[in-house]
């Protein structure tokens, strides 16, 4: 055998070794990864356990994969920790014990129209404000609190139960100001004792401010109230024998009416969520 055909036999050679060390390194490598990852039938009704978690608000997608391998991630009671494992969204998935929605949480301002009722199911057939946001969201996105038919104004509506819950709540004492216009003028007297607490079954309500609007008849008020109670306000007034022509809510928790035609919605901004998860 000549020099020549050596050195090629060695080349050859060197070639089908790193061939064959190559073959063996992805071979092996595949081994681990179906190791790894259970083999689950195609399902578009599938998703995947990380996304899962993070849509549910835990965590993004990076650190849901560190949870899931911590052991942090139950699936129907069972501790799952294989990367890539896929879900079924009736699954009860659980993070150190608490139960995850993998809903994308939304949130959507409406500025109300008059005569759009509030109420989930209206057996009357009137117009409901859900129809207003119907392309808003593929979720379904309820109404925080309700609004009369007549009222016009702020309404906020979101998926996201826990956010319902605190907003709702009478501890939070979230701020309202509405523009009321009343039938007739508001005579001093009356203003003074809606200032200092009207009584209304047995149980004094209080606004925190109420004033004569600047440049407005008399008939018109701003009030700023903090009570969750459904239409406090009509009842106040029609307490004191006066009748509400028009209500419209032009503040709620730190959200405006502002570039937010009526019936028109939007999204919250993301610091607008951030601020109302504030409230305690």
């Amino acid at each position: 055998m000549g020099r020549s055909d050596l050195n090629k036999g060695k080349k050859t050679g060197g070639r089908e070794g790193e061939t064959f060390r190559k073959k063996r390194y992805v071979q092996g490598k595949a081994a681990v990864r179906k190791k790894t990852i259970p083999k689950q039938p195609s399902n578009p009704d599938l998703i995947r356990l990380n996304k899962y978690v993070a849509n549910s608000g835990v965590c993004s997608r990076r650190d849901a994969d560190i949870y899931i391998a911590a052991g942090n991630i139950t699936v129907n009671g069972k501790a799952i920790t294989e990367m890539g494992y896929k879900v079924k969204r009736s699954d009860e998935v659980r993070f150190d014990g608490r139960l995850l929605n993998p809903e994308k949480k939304e949130y959507v301002l409406l500025n109300k129209p008059k005569d759009f009722s509030t109420t989930v199911r209206d057996e009357r057939g009137r117009r409901n404000v859900n129809g207003l946001i119907s392309n808003a969201s593929k979720s379904k996105l309820l109404p925080v609190d309700k609004m009369g038919k007549e009222a016009t104004g702020l309404l906020l509506f979101t998926n996201d139960g826990d956010m319902t819950r605190k907003l709702k709540s009478p501890k939070n004492g979230l701020r309202k100001i509405y523009h009321v216009v009343l039938n007739k003028d508001l005579r001093s007297a009356d203003l003074k004792k809606i200032q200092d607490g009207v009584v209304l079954d047995e149980k004094p309500i209080r606004v925190q401010e109420i004033s004569f609007i600047d440049n407005a008849p008399k008939r018109e008020v701003g009030v700023e109230i903090y009570s969750s109670k459904n239409k406090v306000l009509e009842r106040i007034f029609e307490h004191l024998e006066y009748e509400v022509v028009k209500i419209d809510r032009v503040a709620y928790a730190g959200l405006t009416k502002k570039d937010l035609p009526r019936g028109h919605w939007r999204y919250l901004t993301e610091q607008e969520v951030i601020n109302l998860g504030m409230i305690k």
